[in-house]
């Protein structure tokens, strides 16, 4: 496709697993993709494939002794090296033509969608989403590289600069150089995609470290692109330990921007390590971090009961609540609280089923691994103390991960299950004698990420509007589900650096504008 037959973006179509055909075609993608398990990937530094003396085992959650495959884990003179590496092939790339790196976004989005079952197939097996879920990621990652492909293309526009007699005066964005690309687990084709190709399309070379947790899926896109034609070496492939090679990259003299998506104890700690320079550094490094939430969904005393506890188990639910933006506490006026909760409870009991996701008869699967499994049943047992338990409230099966859904009532807003990020299937109610009071305790996190309001009453939602201090609200509907390009993504406080992910700017977090002013 030429860039001047690019028609407007549009988002990436959901599959319907209702009909037969596509259910039908969604096995023999999950058949096929058995067939390849245990297959073992290199790293890849300038284009090389290169052997290591660790490697990292990726399981299926719901059957742990299923080997998913293996990627090396780079060392740190690896890790040391590939930046080097990245950092000399910068000064080519960065010349490439922007018809070229917009070529390259849409070949590769071109790929994802003719194989979108196929990658769906890796993500239901390797971190245990269901077909609904792996499709919309799969989704997700393509309009991410449709989106920043046009995006590209309108930041290449002149700037509308004042006009100054007796000179001519040009505003251009330019790349940074080499970035570290940090992606997480929950999101592991679309928002890798994303991160990588906003740096990519920019001019920027990237070093990717993929997440430990999903690997398989990370080297799939780097296979993906690859075979798009990227040349060798603008986008080396380093997976490894966060404590073997994090600090290596992140330290690296040469690296001038980290894009990290992940927990808010790791991201605070990249942001103080990249504002230390070292030796030879001759800029201040650029972090770009998403870093998670604790987020709210506020019920007022005018709502459609039914409508809201839908919306409100689908946020809480959906990929096991293993969302940034999965609502882990719901607010609800006293007035409709006790009937609020019956229905919530009723409805969960009936409809939020565990196990395997893999024949999609299930709703929620495993958890992504042992680390969070541990944590969430701690975090479940604190809550027994916290709260009246209502549904679920341990663990379930044998082969793998499986956590109940979890409800706990009367649970207090300063509760650590009401403070502390649980990322999981667990959701605390809490009762507050009005709209003021919700919206304080909608607040009282450290957060603020998405949160979500059910209200009829107009100076309610205004007020939301004003006082609810999240990145992303959302007014009648659940805070989960942000489409590229019409929900701009990033939020407040401890969730991150609000660069807003899937919207217009958010290409600017990788480039630099450089005025040129000519005397005529």
């Amino acid at each position: 496709m030429k860039i001047t037959d690019l028609v407007s973006f549009k988002n990436e179509e959901l599959t319907d697993f209702s009909l037969k055909e596509n259910a039908e075609a969604m096995r023999l993608a999950l058949k096929k993709r058995r067939k390849t398990l245990g297959k073992h990937q290199d790293i890849c530094i300038d284009g090389k494939e290169e052997v290591t003396e660790k490697c990292i085992t990726s399981v299926n959650p719901a059957n742990i002794k299923e080997v998913i495959g293996t990627v090396g884990s780079a060392s740190a003179e690896q890790a040391h090296r590939a930046i080097e590496l990245s950092h000399k092939k910068f000064s080519e790339w960065k010349y490439s033509s922007l018809e070229e790196r917009v070529q390259l976004l849409l070949k590769t989005a071109s790929l994802m969608r003719e194989r979108k079952n196929d990658i769906s197939a890796l993500m239901v097996l390797e971190v245990g989403k269901s077909w609904a879920e792996a499709d919309a990621d799969s989704a997700e990652a393509i309009d991410f590289l449709e989106y920043y492909a046009r995006q590209a293309l309108r930041l290449d526009q002149p700037e509308e600069l004042v006009p100054l007699s007796g000179e001519e005066n040009v505003l251009s964005y330019i790349p940074l150089g080499v970035g570290v690309v940090i992606p997480p687990w929950n999101f592991p084709f679309a928002i890798l995609a994303g991160m990588t190709s906003a740096a990519l399309v920019c001019g920027n070379t990237v070093v990717l470290k993929p997440s430990s947790d999903a690997p398989m899926i990370a080297a799939e896109f780097v296979n993906l692109i690859t075979e798009a034609g990227i040349p060798e070496g603008v986008l080396n492939f380093c997976p490894g330990g966060g404590s073997e090679i994090g600090d290596v990259l992140v330290d690296h003299p040469q690296t001038r921007f980290i894009s990290f998506t992940g927990s808010k104890e790791v991201g605070l700690r990249i942001v103080e390590r990249a504002a230390r320079p070292h030796k030879d550094q001759i800029w201040i490094k650029r972090v770009v971090a998403e870093m998670g939430g604790k987020d709210s969904i506020v019920v007022d005393e005018d709502v459609d009961i039914e409508s809201v506890v839908e919306g409100t188990l689908a946020a809480a639910y959906g990929f096991s609540g293993q969302k940034c933006s999965a609502c882990s506490r719901v607010i609800v006026h006293e007035k409709i609280y006790d009937k609020f909760l019956q229905r919530l409870v009723e409805v969960a009991k009936e409809k939020i089923s565990v196990g395997d996701v893999e024949g999609n008869n299930c709703y929620m699967g495993a958890v992504s691994s042992a680390q969070a499994y541990k944590s969430i049943l701690n975090y479940i047992e604190i809550g027994k103390k916290e709260g009246r338990l209502m549904v679920g409230g341990g663990a379930v099966g044998i082969k793998g991960w499986f956590i109940e859904a979890t409800i706990f009532a009367d649970v207090s807003p300063e509760a650590i299950i009401s403070l502390e990020e649980i990322f999981g299937p667990v959701l605390a109610v809490i009762k507050c004698a009005d709209f003021s009071e919700a919206l304080t305790i909608a607040n009282n996190t450290n957060y603020g990420l998405t949160g979500a309001v059910y209200s009829n009453n107009a100076e309610h939602v205004q007020r939301a509007k004003k006082e609810f201090h999240v990145g992303n609200l959302y007014i009648n509907r659940k805070c989960t589900g942000a489409l590229v390009g019409a929900h701009p993504f990033g939020g407040f406080n401890m969730s991150g650096t609000d660069s807003k992910a899937g919207g217009y700017d958010y290409l600017h977090q990788f480039s630099q504008a450089k005025l040129i002013s000519k005397k005529i």
